[in-house]
């Protein structure tokens, strides 16, 4: 009995120890114990991008989204319009991804034994040293004796509303035209002390001012008119892209480089004199080795000939304008802010667009389009415009960026280590930082939200 309640007093009392433990442990987290919480999205978008002494004075949008629960997780100043640079062609893209078909349509022609009448749909494709096969000009070498070509239905001017008037010889702004050839620009290289020229039409428009032998030199171009000098640099010249001057009519500069590159003369008509012709198509490439160009180069050239090869057959006329008001009508009916979209690139200072709008319009093409498709032609991490950026991050980020100077964006979509689909759009503009440093703290935030959430 003495022994029973002996234990029984042992009991009590280590119970009565591990309470007064317990009370003690309360106590000291009462006090400020170590225990950490999870960071919230909000806490670490203020630590990694926010609050940066860069960004303080800046214009700052993000919005984070569920495509599952169709809710948001985040936004900051996301109604707030943004001048998006580059992102627009996320507009482009969808556009494309929705109208175009699986192949590019490189020319409409009206068959006959005698003659094909065939008028030109603005692919940029056409003679481009990216693409090795060219089916179009197969063609037309096989059939220039009994072309003629017809006047487009083109409807657009060779520079976009707002673009920076003095990017005019820059290679990535060449003009946009109804009959690309050669991506608009002239390829100058060297062999030797020699300076190649392609198209070899332009070998006669360039005017040496300058030794060659040390190999310190630079082409520059007029400002309105072909005509390209060889001058003294101190940088050792390693080769130049240089936009040609695109002439309105068709027969004063594009046919001539056709026929020189054919070695054969080509009609020309205004229009054809048959009633209500049934035009065929003739396909070059396909549609999604174009635009996956163009979101991994973030290709200017390729985004303006998308959005008017979509113009012509959405509308039946090369009009950038005209489709732009179409798209936001139809396609992109219902987008929460209403956009002002004016070309197809972003070179454009006058776009201006949200961050839910991104959002939007990426959530949109999620649901319409394969994902596959989607992770094909958005650069993913280490990849395209995000080389060295997101690194060990492949397939877990795929997204298109946006620089314009003082101006950095990035949206698209990320898939979590818990493996929650997100779609994101992080817009910065009026920064006066380097556009690097801006990325790094965007990537920061992002690959946090990778690895947390």
């Amino acid at each position: 009995m003495q022994k029973l309640f002996y234990f029984a007093c042992l009991f009590v009392f280590a119970s009565a120890c591990k309470v007064q433990k317990s009370l003690q442990q309360d106590s000291k987290l009462k006090q400020g114990s170590t225990v950490q919480q999870p960071i919230t999205i909000e806490q670490q978008a203020k630590q990694t991008i926010l609050e940066k002494p860069e960004l303080i004075p800046a214009h700052v949008g993000i919005s984070l989204f569920d495509s599952k629960t169709g809710k948001f997780l985040y936004n900051y100043q996301s109604d707030k319009y943004f001048i998006p640079a580059s992102n627009t062609k996320i507009f482009t893209c969808y556009a494309a991804m929705k109208n175009l078909g699986d192949s590019i349509v490189a020319f409409e022609y009206l068959p006959d034994e005698e003659n094909i009448a065939l008028r030109f749909t603005g692919d940029p494709s056409f003679l481009h040293p990216n693409f090795e096969e060219q089916p179009a000009y197969d063609f037309l070498k096989a059939n220039a004796p009994k072309i003629t070509i017809v006047a487009p239905r083109y409807h657009a001017t060779a520079f976009g509303n707002g673009w920076a008037w003095n990017d005019y010889d820059a290679d990535y702004s060449p003009e946009r035209s109804p009959m690309p050839i050669y991506g608009n620009l002239v390829y100058f290289g060297k062999k030797g002390n020699r300076i190649t020229v392609t198209p070899r039409a332009f070998k006669d428009s360039l005017v040496i001012f300058s030794s060659t032998e040390d190999g310190r030199y630079t082409i520059n171009r007029e400002k309105d008119q072909n005509s390209f000098t060889v001058e003294k640099s101190n940088r050792v010249f390693n080769g130049a892209a240089i936009p040609f001057v695109v002439k309105k009519e068709m027969d004063q500069l594009m046919i001539p480089l056709l026929e020189d590159t054919l070695n054969r003369v080509l009609n020309y008509a205004n229009a054809v004199a048959v009633d209500q012709p049934i035009w065929k198509k003739f396909y070059s490439q396909p549609t999604d080795s174009l635009l996956k160009i163009m979101m991994h180069r973030s290709d200017n050239f390729f985004a303006e000939q998308t959005l008017l090869m979509v113009g012509n057959e959405k509308i039946g006329m090369m009009d950038d304008s005209k489709v732009i008001d179409t798209l936001l009508k139809s396609d992109m009916k219902g987008m929460p802010h209403q956009p002002r979209w004016v070309d197809g690139s972003g070179l454009s200072r006058y776009n201006m667009m949200t961050p839910q709008d991104f959002v939007w319009i990426l959530n949109k093409m999620k649901q319409e389009q394969p994902w596959e498709r989607i992770k094909a032609i958005f650069p993913t991490g280490n990849a395209g415009t995000l080389g060295g950026l997101y690194k060990g991050y492949e397939n877990k980020i795929f997204a298109k960026t946006g620089t314009l100077t003082g101006h950095v964006a990035l949206s698209g979509f990320v898939i979590t280590n818990q493996g929650k689909e997100l779609i994101f759009s992080i817009m910065v503009n009026a920064h006066q930082s380097a556009a690097g440093t801006i990325r790094k703290y965007i990537e920061q935030f992002l690959t946090t939200v990778i690895n947390e959430y």
